[in-house]
């Protein structure tokens, strides 16, 4: 687009493309390009004399940060004249919103952890900027190319990589073998428990089933005391007299052949072990 100025002072309205015409030298035209733009920022080192994209994150490591910044013009008399540089104000904003983004992160947020976020603080402290400025610009989209350490410290920080990586692993190999260990003894307790329950549940059974018993017996005992009391202890004499010796003695004179009878006597012995040696 363009904005046409009448003695020095651009006019209310903006004029697109196409066929225009305006009185010389009273009246001149100025031309804003209103198309997206791209400007890249950063990527280089200290041996390449370019020092913009190194920066200091919040845990004291030195990045090199390559990024991009999509702009278009979104006001073009703002843009012609209420700042002299728009793209190297641009930049500059650019470049310290960056250095104030990494700044308060640590080095792992801008290598691989959370670009997305980082470019989308720095695409709004950017706008933010430009707007107080009123430099006519706008922001569309902050990419972050690449972020490396610098050439002179790449060895020495692969190394931290790596002894990272590994401490990672080691501590995710601690982990599963913990919990490896911790399953079996919750396994174990669980088992241990079931058989707990299990054991409770037979003793109370058994106790509740010698308690019935008993007020059974009790019950059958108050209906027929004397029934009762000689069932008891003929069962008692039965229980005690199963496995013993037992004579029975005639009662009165003896008037029979044998007075007593050995009832041991009476039951088959076991016949003699079989000798293996021969006759002494």
């Amino acid at each position: 687009v363009a904005v046409e100025l009448r003695f020095g002072k651009p006019k209310a309205e903006l004029s697109q493309p196409g066929l225009h015409y305006h009185w010389w030298p009273v009246e001149t035209v100025e031309t804003a390009n209103i198309a997206e733009q791209l400007v890249d920022i950063g990527g280089g080192g200290a041996t390449s004399g370019n020092s913009s994209g190194l920066m200091l994150t919040g845990d004291q490591n030195i990045v090199n940060v390559q990024f991009s910044v999509a702009y278009q013009v979104s006001d073009p008399r703002a843009y012609l004249f209420d700042v002299s540089d728009p793209e190297g104000m641009l930049q500059q904003v650019a470049e310290s919103a960056m250095r104030e983004a990494v700044g308060r992160r640590p080095a792992q947020d801008i290598f691989r952890d959370d670009r997305q976020g980082i470019a989308a603080s720095v695409r709004e402290i950017i706008q933010t900027t430009l707007d107080g400025y009123k430099a006519g610009l706008n922001v569309n989209a902050v990419s972050i190319e690449d972020a490396a350490p610098p050439r002179e410290v790449a060895d020495a920080f692969d190394e931290v990589q790596r002894a990272e990586q590994d401490e990672d692993k080691f501590v995710e190999q601690a982990n599963q073998y913990s919990n490896q260990k911790l399953g079996q003894a919750r396994g174990a307790a669980a088992q241990i428990r079931e058989d707990a329950a299990a054991y409770k549940n037979r003793v109370v059974q058994e106790a509740e089933g010698e308690a019935q018993r008993f007020i059974s017996v009790y019950d059958e005992y108050a209906k027929a005391p004397d029934v009762t009391r000689r069932r008891l202890y003929l069962e008692t004499m039965e229980k005690v007299l199963k496995d013993s010796n037992k004579v029975i003695v005639e009662q009165g004179n003896g008037q029979g052949v044998v007075p007593y009878l050995p009832l041991p006597a009476l039951q088959p012995k076991a016949p003699p072990p079989a000798t293996t040696g021969g006759a002494q």
